[in-house]
Protein backbone atom coordinates (compact mmCIF):
# COMPACT_ATOMS: atom_id res chain seq x y z
CA UNK A 1 0.00 0.00 0.00
CA UNK A 2 1.14 3.46 -0.87
CA UNK A 3 0.77 6.76 1.05
CA UNK A 4 -0.89 8.12 -2.38
CA UNK A 5 -3.13 4.97 -3.13
CA UNK A 6 -6.21 6.73 -5.71
CA UNK A 7 -4.63 10.26 -5.26
CA UNK A 8 -4.48 12.60 -8.67
CA UNK A 9 -1.98 15.60 -7.96
CA UNK A 10 -0.66 18.00 -10.60
CA UNK A 11 2.87 18.88 -10.02
CA UNK A 12 4.02 22.25 -11.91
CA UNK A 13 7.90 22.48 -12.36
CA UNK A 14 7.53 18.77 -12.87
CA UNK A 15 10.27 18.10 -15.50
CA UNK A 16 13.42 18.42 -13.75
CA UNK A 17 14.55 19.22 -10.03
CA UNK A 18 12.72 19.18 -6.72
CA UNK A 19 9.34 18.86 -8.91
CA UNK A 20 10.63 15.63 -11.10
CA UNK A 21 11.33 14.09 -7.69
CA UNK A 22 8.05 14.83 -5.97
CA UNK A 23 6.42 13.04 -9.03
CA UNK A 24 8.87 10.14 -9.24
CA UNK A 25 8.45 10.04 -5.31
CA UNK A 26 4.48 10.16 -5.88
CA UNK A 27 3.95 7.66 -8.76
CA UNK A 28 5.66 5.33 -6.07
CA UNK A 29 3.75 5.69 -3.01
CA UNK A 30 0.70 5.16 -5.42
CA UNK A 31 -0.31 8.41 -7.21
CA UNK A 32 -1.05 9.18 -10.66
CA UNK A 33 0.53 11.87 -11.45
CA UNK A 34 0.25 15.23 -14.26
CA UNK A 35 3.50 16.71 -14.87
CA UNK A 36 2.91 20.28 -15.60
CA UNK A 37 5.92 22.10 -17.23
CA UNK A 38 7.41 23.84 -20.25
CA UNK A 39 10.64 21.77 -20.71
CA UNK A 40 8.32 19.39 -22.69
CA UNK A 41 10.98 17.12 -24.11
CA UNK A 42 11.89 16.17 -20.40
CA UNK A 43 8.54 16.66 -18.89
CA UNK A 44 7.30 14.12 -21.90
CA UNK A 45 10.61 12.20 -21.13
CA UNK A 46 9.59 11.64 -17.31
CA UNK A 47 5.75 10.85 -17.92
CA UNK A 48 6.77 8.21 -20.50
CA UNK A 49 9.52 6.89 -17.84
CA UNK A 50 6.59 6.45 -15.51
CA UNK A 51 4.22 5.51 -17.81
CA UNK A 52 1.50 6.06 -19.18
CA UNK A 53 -0.84 4.21 -16.71
CA UNK A 54 0.70 6.56 -13.68
CA UNK A 55 1.94 9.68 -15.53
CA UNK A 56 0.76 12.24 -18.22
CA UNK A 57 2.49 15.07 -18.91
CA UNK A 58 0.82 18.84 -20.08
CA UNK A 59 2.74 21.71 -21.12
CA UNK A 60 1.92 24.24 -18.82
CA UNK A 61 3.49 27.89 -17.93
CA UNK A 62 1.88 28.10 -14.63
CA UNK A 63 1.46 32.55 -15.49
CA UNK A 64 -1.03 31.36 -17.92
CA UNK A 65 -4.88 30.79 -17.26
CA UNK A 66 -5.53 29.27 -20.29
CA UNK A 67 -2.68 26.78 -19.89
CA UNK A 68 -3.89 26.13 -16.20
CA UNK A 69 -7.41 25.50 -17.92
CA UNK A 70 -5.88 23.27 -20.18
CA UNK A 71 -4.03 21.07 -17.35
CA UNK A 72 -7.14 20.62 -15.59
CA UNK A 73 -8.88 19.33 -18.70
CA UNK A 74 -5.97 16.66 -19.11
CA UNK A 75 -5.71 15.41 -15.62
CA UNK A 76 -9.73 14.92 -15.58
CA UNK A 77 -9.43 13.21 -19.47
CA UNK A 78 -6.55 10.67 -18.05
CA UNK A 79 -7.60 10.06 -14.09
CA UNK A 80 -11.31 11.26 -14.05
CA UNK A 81 -10.40 13.86 -10.97
CA UNK A 82 -8.04 15.81 -9.47
CA UNK A 83 -7.36 15.82 -5.47
CA UNK A 84 -3.75 16.78 -5.30
CA UNK A 85 -1.53 19.80 -6.35
CA UNK A 86 2.12 20.59 -5.74
CA UNK A 87 2.79 24.21 -7.09
CA UNK A 88 6.19 23.71 -7.26
CA UNK A 89 7.21 25.52 -10.22
CA UNK A 90 9.59 28.74 -10.13
CA UNK A 91 12.06 30.69 -11.26
CA UNK A 92 14.97 32.78 -9.91
CA UNK A 93 16.76 35.66 -10.71
CA UNK A 94 20.40 37.75 -8.69
CA UNK A 95 20.36 41.19 -8.94
CA UNK A 96 20.46 43.77 -6.74
CA UNK A 97 16.97 45.58 -6.23
CA UNK A 98 18.00 48.78 -7.80
CA UNK A 99 19.19 47.28 -10.75
CA UNK A 100 16.70 45.03 -11.10
CA UNK A 101 14.64 46.07 -14.48
CA UNK A 102 11.04 46.48 -13.86
CA UNK A 103 10.53 43.93 -16.75
CA UNK A 104 12.58 41.68 -14.55
CA UNK A 105 10.45 41.86 -11.66
CA UNK A 106 7.38 41.48 -13.19
CA UNK A 107 8.22 38.18 -14.91
CA UNK A 108 9.33 36.78 -11.59
CA UNK A 109 6.00 37.78 -10.28
CA UNK A 110 4.08 36.61 -13.15
CA UNK A 111 5.69 32.87 -12.73
CA UNK A 112 6.01 32.67 -8.84
CA UNK A 113 3.35 34.31 -7.17
CA UNK A 114 0.88 34.95 -10.16
CA UNK A 115 1.55 31.23 -10.81
CA UNK A 116 0.78 30.04 -7.61
CA UNK A 117 -2.68 32.17 -7.08
CA UNK A 118 -3.89 30.78 -11.02
CA UNK A 119 -2.87 26.72 -9.27
CA UNK A 120 -5.14 27.34 -6.21
CA UNK A 121 -7.78 29.01 -8.17
CA UNK A 122 -8.11 26.63 -11.12
CA UNK A 123 -7.52 23.55 -9.28
CA UNK A 124 -9.15 24.15 -5.87
CA UNK A 125 -13.05 23.60 -6.78
CA UNK A 126 -11.79 20.48 -8.58
CA UNK A 127 -10.35 19.36 -5.56
CA UNK A 128 -13.46 20.20 -3.67
CA UNK A 129 -15.71 18.14 -6.39
CA UNK A 130 -13.45 15.03 -5.48
CA UNK A 131 -14.51 15.62 -2.22
CA UNK A 132 -11.11 17.21 -0.57
CA UNK A 133 -7.37 17.23 -0.84
CA UNK A 134 -4.53 18.84 -0.23
CA UNK A 135 -2.40 21.60 -2.41
CA UNK A 136 0.87 22.11 -1.20
CA UNK A 137 2.68 25.76 -2.39
CA UNK A 138 6.50 26.17 -2.76
CA UNK A 139 8.10 29.26 -0.92
CA UNK A 140 11.29 29.45 0.04
CA UNK A 141 13.73 30.03 3.06
CA UNK A 142 13.90 33.77 1.80
CA UNK A 143 9.90 33.65 2.66
CA UNK A 144 10.85 33.29 6.59
CA UNK A 145 13.46 36.01 6.15
CA UNK A 146 15.77 38.10 3.65
CA UNK A 147 18.16 37.34 1.67
CA UNK A 148 20.48 39.74 -0.29
CA UNK A 149 20.32 40.38 -4.28
CA UNK A 150 17.36 38.33 -4.67
CA UNK A 151 14.39 40.78 -3.85
CA UNK A 152 12.41 40.14 -6.36
CA UNK A 153 12.24 35.95 -5.93
CA UNK A 154 11.99 36.68 -1.74
CA UNK A 155 9.31 39.07 -2.55
CA UNK A 156 7.51 36.52 -4.32
CA UNK A 157 7.95 33.51 -1.81
CA UNK A 158 6.76 36.45 1.23
CA UNK A 159 3.74 36.34 -0.77
CA UNK A 160 2.96 32.91 -1.48
CA UNK A 161 3.08 32.54 2.50
CA UNK A 162 0.67 34.63 2.39
CA UNK A 163 -1.77 33.54 -0.05
CA UNK A 164 -1.30 29.57 1.53
CA UNK A 165 -2.43 30.95 4.20
CA UNK A 166 -5.57 32.59 2.98
CA UNK A 167 -6.17 29.80 1.24
CA UNK A 168 -6.03 27.69 4.20
CA UNK A 169 -8.61 29.57 5.79
CA UNK A 170 -11.03 29.70 2.87
CA UNK A 171 -10.80 26.24 1.92
CA UNK A 172 -10.81 24.13 5.17
CA UNK A 173 -14.91 23.86 4.42
CA UNK A 174 -14.00 21.98 1.22
CA UNK A 175 -11.81 19.43 2.90
CA UNK A 176 -8.62 20.70 1.52
CA UNK A 177 -5.33 21.53 3.49
CA UNK A 178 -3.02 24.27 2.28
CA UNK A 179 0.51 23.96 3.55
CA UNK A 180 3.85 25.39 2.20
CA UNK A 181 7.29 24.21 1.61
CA UNK A 182 10.49 26.42 2.43
CA UNK A 183 13.55 24.98 0.93
CA UNK A 184 16.93 26.71 2.22
CA UNK A 185 19.46 25.59 -1.07
CA UNK A 186 18.70 22.51 -2.79
CA UNK A 187 21.18 20.80 -5.90
CA UNK A 188 19.01 21.92 -8.44
CA UNK A 189 19.48 23.76 -11.89
CA UNK A 190 17.89 27.14 -10.30
CA UNK A 191 20.28 27.14 -7.59
CA UNK A 192 22.99 26.34 -9.05
CA UNK A 193 22.91 27.32 -12.99
CA UNK A 194 26.56 25.75 -13.30
CA UNK A 195 24.29 22.43 -14.18
CA UNK A 196 23.40 23.69 -17.18
CA UNK A 197 26.25 25.34 -18.17
CA UNK A 198 27.79 23.21 -21.22
CA UNK A 199 30.91 24.90 -20.96
CA UNK A 200 31.22 24.69 -17.12
CA UNK A 201 33.13 22.22 -15.33
CA UNK A 202 30.49 19.80 -13.70
CA UNK A 203 33.06 18.65 -11.13
CA UNK A 204 34.44 22.03 -10.14
CA UNK A 205 31.22 23.54 -9.97
CA UNK A 206 30.20 21.29 -7.50
CA UNK A 207 32.76 21.38 -5.43
CA UNK A 208 32.33 25.43 -4.71
CA UNK A 209 28.96 24.45 -4.28
CA UNK A 210 29.52 21.85 -1.87
CA UNK A 211 32.05 24.13 0.06
CA UNK A 212 30.00 27.26 0.29
CA UNK A 213 27.06 25.42 2.12
CA UNK A 214 29.84 23.48 4.05
CA UNK A 215 29.96 26.89 6.12
CA UNK A 216 26.90 29.04 5.67
CA UNK A 217 24.94 25.63 6.26
CA UNK A 218 24.51 23.78 10.24
CA UNK A 219 24.07 20.34 8.35
CA UNK A 220 27.26 20.88 6.43
CA UNK A 221 25.89 20.51 3.09
CA UNK A 222 23.24 21.63 0.35
CA UNK A 223 19.92 19.92 0.68
CA UNK A 224 18.79 17.24 -1.90
CA UNK A 225 15.41 17.38 -4.56
CA UNK A 226 14.92 13.97 -2.90
CA UNK A 227 14.80 15.57 0.33
CA UNK A 228 12.35 18.68 -0.51
CA UNK A 229 9.78 15.76 -2.29
CA UNK A 230 9.93 14.03 1.18
CA UNK A 231 8.59 16.67 2.64
CA UNK A 232 6.06 17.40 0.06
CA UNK A 233 4.86 13.81 0.36
CA UNK A 234 3.87 14.17 4.16
CA UNK A 235 1.93 17.02 3.23
CA UNK A 236 -0.01 15.39 0.71
CA UNK A 237 -0.92 12.38 2.31
CA UNK A 238 -2.51 11.36 5.60
CA UNK A 239 0.38 11.38 7.64
CA UNK A 240 -0.27 15.86 7.78
CA UNK A 241 -3.90 15.85 8.46
CA UNK A 242 -4.04 17.75 11.12
CA UNK A 243 -1.88 19.99 9.43
CA UNK A 244 -3.17 23.38 6.87
CA UNK A 245 -1.81 26.89 6.71
CA UNK A 246 1.62 26.54 7.96
CA UNK A 247 4.92 26.82 6.32
CA UNK A 248 7.49 23.81 6.56
CA UNK A 249 11.23 25.12 6.42
CA UNK A 250 13.82 22.65 5.02
CA UNK A 251 17.39 24.36 5.34
CA UNK A 252 19.46 22.34 7.33
CA UNK A 253 19.32 24.48 9.95
CA UNK A 254 20.29 27.68 7.90
CA UNK A 255 17.84 29.94 9.41
CA UNK A 256 18.42 28.77 12.95
CA UNK A 257 21.09 31.68 12.75
CA UNK A 258 24.96 32.06 12.60
CA UNK A 259 27.47 29.26 14.42
CA UNK A 260 30.77 30.98 15.22
CA UNK A 261 31.84 26.86 14.37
Amino acid sequence: MGKLDGRVVIVTGGARGQGEQEARLFAAEGARVVIGDVLDEQGETLAKELGSDVARYVHLDVSQEADWDAAVSAAKDAFGKIDGLVNNAGILRFNELVSTPLEEFQKIIQVNQVGCFLGIRTVAPEIAAAGGGTIVNTASYTAMTGMAYVGAYAATKHAILGLTRVAALELAAKNIRVNAVCPGAVDTPMTNPAQLDPGADPAAAGEAVAELYKKLVPLGRIGRPEEVAALALFLTGGDSAYITGQPFVIDGGWLAGVSIV
